[in-house]
């Protein structure tokens, strides 16, 4: 596949996940995976660590997602074409709703609608939330019998931090101190 077909493929590929991804950056992950399978653009160990990336830096989730696959596809040019296929949908649908607001907000239907599309992104989001919980915890290999063994220090630690976020106060703390806190933890303990 030359680098144009492969653009093209790229754009086309984020403009369906810009479209279909209703709930934000966490709802993007299904997608990822199914990229990863159906593309082999990158492995489920790589996306793992795309999601810590782009949670630690500034931007939303899905864009700052859209942009390291692309890059990675297609280097600087592939990180734009896969931003712009991204946020193309949302655009042009923001522009459509806004022309039609006033009629779309009192629609019963469409408060209907949302009432059930709410639940649907959240179920997704739990999947998409497992399945990085089972990378994280599953991803040392028994190199003679191919097993996955099981991390239970990466699980320990997950429950510390989600014990943590329970309390009050901890809650306030900026995620990126998390992130800090979680890399120097994995640097000292060599998770």
């Amino acid at each position: 596949m030359n680098n144009f077909s492969l653009a093209l493929r790229v754009f086309w590929e984020f403009f369906k996940v810009g479209l279909f991804a209703v709930g934000g950056g966490p709802a993007t992950l299904p997608y990822l995976m199914e990229l990863s399978d159906k593309f082999g653009w990158f492995t489920m160990e790589e996306l793992t660590n795309m999601i810590a990336v782009s949670e630690s830096t500034p931007g939303p989730l899905g864009i700052n997602m859209s942009t390291y696959v692309g890059y990675q596809v297609l280097g600087p040019l592939g990180g734009i074409i896969s931003t712009l296929g991204l946020v193309t949908p949302s655009v042009i649908i923001i522009c459509i709703i806004a022309a039609f607001f006033t009629r779309f907000n009192s629609n019963r239907f469409v408060q209907a609608a949302f009432s059930g599309i709410r639940p649907a992104v959240a179920a997704i989001i739990a999947v998409a939330v497992l399945g990085i919980w089972r990378v994280t915890l599953f991803t040392a290999f028994d190199l003679l019998g191919g097993d996955i063994q099981p991390i239970w220090q990466s699980g320990i630690f997950a429950l510390i931090i989600l014990a943590l976020l329970q309390i009050k106060k901890l809650k306030k703390i900026h995620p990126f101190l998390w992130f800090v806190v979680g890399a120097a933890v994995g640097i000292v303990f060599k998770f």
